[in-house]
Order: structure tokens, then sequence, then C-alpha cells
């Protein structure tokens, strides 16, 4: 056996190192060629690109040079002295060729006039012999573009005259040439531009410009230049540069085609620096990979066995949860559907409970993920400690976990176990020296009497862990026919009032508010309505609540601001009031919503009110606080809506200055004859009287209400003894009654019922 084993391991190592070591061979072989190849090729590249680096860098000092030379070029006066009967010599000396020379080192110039003869001839050394037949010749192309690019730029006007439009945009620009030249064997830098007015005019005929030429040799600063624009070292001018190693050149060329020098560098090689710093690493890999042969060829049946357990490891690691141990939801699934296959044979009851940990977040926000993760550890020890040696838990996801109980008696005897599972998790998880307090809410399904399909059982049993969690969290729920009912309706609601956004089948209802003394309305409250095709009328209690918890309340809030600023301009001098959901604040472009629609209707921004409860303040308090002030700063009045219901209000109150309290109606309603409700109500309206805020009352119901509050001089009232939520017809039939009876009060109870029977 041991030598069978020995021949196995032979020849399993035969089969590895003899293809391993041809691969090893060719590849370090086509490594070592491919890395030469590649270090040659891109020595050539870096040449070719300092290449163009020079011919960029010589461009640009070409285009400085036409620079300098339009302050002489472009000048009227120099235009007329050049070109007329009798050129003013001592004037272009002075004025032009000198200047050039003094302010931007133009160290030889010539003019040519528009008959295409020399004029005039400047040079530092005040002599003229440098100017040759075959210099003039070598210039005579670059000279000619210029008189025939400024002749084509005169453009024939429907009058029969020419007009000066050149291509180029910029009026200011010369019409010039540059280039190279040679010099008494020296490469000289030239621009030859045309002398062109300042303020072309038009004109009857179209004449050849007069030329100047200016030269600047091409050494010492320009030579430099050129070399720290390209930022290459070693520049050297030369006539002629034999082909080395590591040196560039670049060849200079006049007009005509005709070497006129050399700019000889110091190429940089990277490819070759880089093989000569990598050779001998490839050659110590190269020793390397054969050592590492070697070892592979003695510890081949030692990689065998930890492969074999690496596998094993994997294979438990795909089924089970990382941080806590527990099988994961894969594993979970799979065992789940043994366990109903095996309970359906012999008729038992098996349950499936849906685990999430209360308030998870807040711990790993409090006390950061680390504690998080040993919470997670803790409740996974402790469910398994608690539930039936035969029972499974798994962890689902994050804090969610899930049991399996087999052999489950009644529900009495399920009770009992998870009562255990809630006082376990419910003793004290000590993190460090701190002690933390779970609960866990919990969701259950039985098999068979709620299905015997996993995945059934396991949404049915999520069902009940909603439940759970919607009526306080810390408890448990059993799944119940009427809990599916309820989410297929929450369901079949939401895709409705999807659609009837989509359609737009909505409505908006309109509340309106009086002044003090009840002489005008001066608010309307905008109020989402819902009447489906066949009648069935969908209170806001209904659908406001499923459009917050599908993410609709955004679609509905903005449809309703926008249909409410729309509808504004029929009751003139009216502010429309919106109540804006919390969720819509979380929209990042929320402020620029609302500045769109407002632009779109042309409403002010003054004729608009945005209702916030003090829920809206809660987590994102600066973004939010940010969002209000925008809002605020744009001109959009801001109402804290049912103050008093939460427990912070004097510090929203503190932190954001709004333009309207909203009082909560139960306020008002309970002031009738309870002095403890009239002192609180008083209190509230001194309050926001000190903070500069309108006063707005809800719930009005009574005249002694009515009575109570004009004698306590608030602002604005609202309620059904008002009027009643009504249409858009409705509203303006109301308001056209309410101001054609007159500046109202409520001292006379039959006057304003029939003012409310009307509306």
């Amino acid at each position: 056996m041991y030598n069978s084993s020995k021949n196995s391991g032979r020849r399993i190592a035969n089969a590895i190192i003899i293809p391993m070591v041809v691969v090893v061979t060719t590849s370090v072989i086509s490594i070592f060629g491919l890395m030469h190849w590649s270090a040659r090729l891109s020595d050539e590249t870096a040449v070719q690109s300092q290449h163009k680096l020079i011919a960029g860098a010589l461009q640009l000092t070409k285009n400085y040079l036409v620079k300098l030379q339009s302050g002489v070029v472009i000048w009227d006066e120099a235009y007329h002295r050049i070109n007329g009967s009798e050129p003013d010599q001592g004037w272009i000396y002075d004025n032009v060729m000198h200047w050039l020379f003094q302010n931007h080192g133009f160290t030889k110039s010539i003019l040519i006039d528009r008959d295409f003869e020399l004029v005039s001839i400047y040079a530092q050394n005040h002599t003229s012999k440098w100017m040759t037949p075959d210099l003039f010749d070598a210039l005579r192309p670059s000279v000619a573009k210029v008189r025939a690019r400024y002749i084509t730029s005169f453009k024939r006007t429907p009058s029969g005259l020419f007009s000066y439009i050149p291509k180029s945009s910029d009026a200011r620009r010369s019409i010039a040439e540059t280039g190279i030249v040679a010099l008494d064997g020296e490469p000289f830098l030239f621009s030859a531009a045309a002398v062109i007015p300042q303020i072309q005019s038009i004109s009857r005929d179209r004449f050849p410009p007069s030329v100047l030429v200016s030269m600047v040799p091409l050494r010492g600063e320009k030579l430099k230049d050129i070399s720290e624009m390209s930022r290459l070292d070693g520049f050297v001018l030369a006539s002629m540069q034999n082909e080395r190693p590591g040196v560039g050149r670049f060849q200079l060329r006049s007009p005509l085609g005709a070497d006129v020098g050399i700019i000889a560098w110091q190429t940089t090689a990277p490819g070759t620096q880089m093989m000569q710093r990598i050779n001998p690493f490839l050659a110590l890999a190269a020793f390397m990979i054969a050592a590492v042969v070697i070892v592979v060829t003695l510890f081949t049946r030692q990689m065998t066995r930890r492969l074999a357990r690496s596998e094993s490891k994997a294979v438990h690691a795909a089924h089970h949860d990382a941080l806590s141990g527990l099988p994961n939801r894969s594993r979970f699934h799979a065992l789940l559907t043994d366990i109903l296959d095996e309970s359906s044979e012999n008729g038992s009851n098996t349950a499936v409970v849906y685990i999430d940990l209360d308030h998870f977040k807040d711990i790993n926000d409090t006390l950061g993920h680390s504690a998080g993760d040993k919470v997670i550890v803790a409740v996974a020890q402790r469910l398994r400690r608690v539930i039936p040696e035969t029972g499974i838990v798994a962890r689902i996801s994050g804090d969610e976990f899930a049991m399996v109980i087999k052999d489950c008696e009644d529900d009495v005897w399920l009770e009992y176990i998870l009562d255990q599972v809630q006082d376990e998790i419910g003793r004290p998880i000590m993190i460090g020296r701190r002690e933390l307090f779970a609960s866990l809410s919990m969701g259950a399904a039985v098999a068979p009497r709620d299905g015997n399909d996993p995945d059934e059982l396991l949404r049915k049993a999520d069902i009940a862990l909603y439940d759970a969690k919607a009526n306080g969290r810390n408890r448990r729920s059993f799944f119940e026919a009427n809990m599916e009912h309820h989410v297929q309706s929450k369901d079949k609601m939401s895709r409705e009032l999807r659609m009837a956004l989509k359609n737009d089948e909505l409505d908006l209802a309109y509340q309106p508010q009086s002044d003090t003394s009840a002489k005008r309305i001066v608010s309307v409250e905008a109020l989402a309505r819902w009447t489906k095709e066949d009648g069935t009328v969908i209170a806001p209690s209904q659908f406001i609540p499923v459009a917050e918890e599908t993410g609709l309340i955004n679609d509905l809030g903005l449809w309703v601001l926008n249909k409410a600023c729309a509808k504004a301009h029929e009751w003139p001098g009216i502010v429309v009031s919106v109540n804006v959901s919390p969720n819509q604040f979380k929209h990042p472009r929320f402020v620029e919503k609302v500045m769109a629609i407002l632009a779109s209707n042309n409403l002010p921004p003054q004729r608009l009110e945005i209702e916030v409860t003090e829920s809206v303040f809660a987590g994102r308090n600066d973004s939010v606080l940010q969002a209000l002030r925008r809002l605020k700063n744009l001109g959009v009045k801001v109402a804290l809506d049912d103050f008093g219901s939460g427990y912070s209000s004097l510090s929203y109150l503190r932190r954001f200055p709004f333009d309207t309290l909203k009082i909560d109606r139960d306020f008002v309603s309970d002031m009738n004859g309870n002095p403890e409700a009239e002192a609180i109500l008083v209190s509230i309206i001194q309050l926001g009287k000190a903070l500069g805020m309108t006063i707005v009352a809800e719930g009005i119901e009574t005249i002694e209400q009515i009575r109570f509050l004009q004698a306590h001089d608030c602002h604005r009232m609202q309620g059904y003894f008002i009027s009643r939520p009504l249409n858009e017809a409705a509203l303006t039939q109301f308001l056209e009654e309410f101001n054609s009876d007159g500046p109202g009060t409520f001292g006379t109870d039959l006057t304003l019922q029939a003012r409310v029977a009307k509306a």
C-alpha cells in the first residue's frame, strides 16, 4: 500500500512537474524576449514624443514672435507712413525696426512694399550686407502667403466696394507667417506680417500690403525657452549631427525646404533604463521559479491533503454565516425543505419563526459596528441555547434570524418556547464594561396549518413579523389570514395610488382660514382627496400612510404642490398652504423642485406656505434646517403644524424661525369650560406672538371657541365651523358669497350659519 501510494504520488508529481517545466521555460524565454522588444519600442516612442514636444515648443515660440510684432504692424500711423508716396525712412527706423530690437530683441528686419520691393533694411550692427538675394528668395514664399491672405480677406459688397473681413474672428490678430532661415550658416527665426491699419475701411480696390519681416537668432534665450517648454535637457544647435545612440536630432528647415540646422538633445530611453533595472530581478525570478518547481515536487502530497481540507472548509463557509457560525439563508432553506418533507410524512407540526432585533441600527450608530457584531454573536449563542435540540437557528441577514421548531404540540407550547427566547435575549449583554439590552420582534407560521411550501411559510412568517413590529416591537405574532389580506390590500392600494397619480385621478380640497375678525379669508389649506372611478372614496388616513411606506409620498407631495400652485391664481391675495411630509425633505433636490413648481406656475413665493410637523426634524436635522432656511429665504412661508403634539416643540421654535404656528386641534377641542386647556392655549398664542409668528388655531367647531380666540387676538382660525374642506368650484363660490355678504363678524350665529350652509 505504501508503494502504491508512493507510485501514485510519483505519477501525480510527474504529471505536474513535466508540463510545469515546459511551461515555465517557455514562459521565461517569452517574457525576456517580450520585455526587450517592449523596451526598444518604448525607447522609439519616447524619441517620437520628444520630437513632437520640440516641434510644439518651436511653434509656440514662432507664435509669440507674431504677438510681439503685432504692436507695430497693426497701427494706423505705421500703415500711412509706410504706404505713403515717400516712406519716412527715419520714422520707420526709429518707431518700427529699432523699436522692435530694443523692446523685443529682433536683431534684423526688412520692409517690403506693396510692389514686392525691398525698401528698408535694419540690423543692430547697422549693416545691410546680410540681406542677400538667396535670403530674400528664402523669405519670398512666406511674404507671398501674407500678401495673398491679406488680399483674400477683402470681400466684395453688394455695392461693388471691398470690405475687410478676415477669416479670424479676432480683428486684432496679425496676418503673419513664421519660419526659420539660415543667415551666415546660423538659424534665425522670422515673422513676416502684413502692415495693416487698426480700423479697416471700405475701399474701391484691393491692394497688397507692405510686409515687415523681423528676425531673431535661434540661440541663447530662444533656444533655452524651447528647452524649458519641451522640458528636455542638453539642447545643442548645430549645422550637422551624426546619428548616435542617446542623441536626438530635430531638423530645422526653411520655407523652401532647405536644411538650416539641427537641434540635438540628450534623449531619454525609458525602455532601456527599465531593462537595466529589471534584468537582475528577472534572473533572480527564474532562479526562484526553478526552486519552486523543486519544492512543489516535495510537497505535492501535502498540498493535496491541504486542498481536501480547504474544500471542506469552503463548503462549510458557503452554507454558514462567518460571524455567528449559524447556517445562512441558503442552508436554512435547504434544511427547512428536508424538515417539512419529514414532518409531512409523520404528520407533525413545524413552526417557522422570523426574528428581528429591535433598533439594532441604534447600537451600530452609537457604539460602532464592532459592538454590533458582538451583539449578533451573543444573540446567536443564546438562541442556540434556548431552542429545543431538534430545532434550527440561522442568520438570514444583518440583524435578522430564523428558527425552525419541530414537533410543535400546539400554539400554547410554541408560545412557551418563544417566551423563553424573549426572556433569554432580554438579559443584559456585556460589551466591555457596558450593559446592553436587546429585544426581539418575532413572527411565526406553522405547517401544515399555514402551508407546506418552504417559501410560502417564510413569506407568512415575515408577514407576521411585520405585524409584530407594527404593533410596538418586542412582541410576537402568529400568522393570521387577515394579516395577509392587510398586506395584499396595502400592496393593491399602493399600485392603484401609483396609477391614480400617473393618470391624474386625484383631487384637491381646500379648507379656508379666516382672520381674527372674520372679515376676510386669508389662506386655504390644500388637502389631497382620492375617489376611485367606481365612486369609492379612499380616506387620506388610508392612502397617505401607504404613500409614506412605499415612497410614493414624494410624487404625491409634488403633485399636490403643483396643482395647488396652479389653482392659486383663481383666488388672488390668498395664501395657499401645503403639507410636506418628512420623507420629502430627504430628497436632495426638494428645494429645487419647489422653486421649479413656483416658476412654472408663475406664483410668487410669498403666496405659498409649507406646513411641516415636528417629526420632520428627526434624524437629519442639519439638512432639514438648511432646506427650510433656503425656502424661507426664497420667500416661501414655513408653518409648524400640530404644535404641542410632540416632545421638543420649544427647541424647534428656537432653532428655526417659523412664519406660522398652527395650534394642534386637541388644545382647541379641550378648551370649552376647561381652565387648564384655556390657559395653555393662551400661553401658546402669547409665545407665538413673542416670537413674531402668525398663530393659527385648528379644529374650530363652536362659536364659543371663535369668541375666545378673538378675545385673545389669534391671527387665523380654521375648522368646520368656518368651512369644511371644499373642492375648487365650491371654494370659489364660498369666497364670492363670503365677500358679497360684506365684512362679517362671528357675533351673529345666524349670519355665520347661513354662510356655512351656502358653502
